[in-house]
């Protein structure tokens, strides 16, 4: 089950990185490549960007769904496993109203 809860879903044609959590039985997903797909970024930099600018924003307004954000460890395009902030689908739900 390792390299299945690592398996990267696709949409829109673009690759969303995800994780499994065994003990919650949840999948968490990359905020970062979700606003990539949103916002039809193929700029990684761009889109990463544009969520710093959204979760500082998101965070002075107090809104909590923020601090749901996770930081986990998952690969980048470079191989290496790097924290990023990940998200169930419930707040990445609440993120994208």
């Amino acid at each position: 089950m390792e390299k299945e809860s690592k398996k990267l879903a696709i949409f829109e044609g673009q690759k969303i990185r995800r994780f499994w959590d065994e003990k919650e039985e949840k999948w968490y997903f990359s905020v970062v490549d979700i606003v990539a797909v949103l916002t039809n970024q193929t700029n990684f930099q761009l889109a990463r960007n544009y969520w710093k600018v959204l979760k500082n924003r998101l965070k002075n307004e107090g809104s909590e769904t923020v601090t749901k954000c996770n930081r986990l460890k998952m690969e980048a395009e470079d191989g290496k496993l790097r924290e990023i902030d990940a998200a169930d689908v419930e707040t990445i739900l609440r993120l994208i109203q």
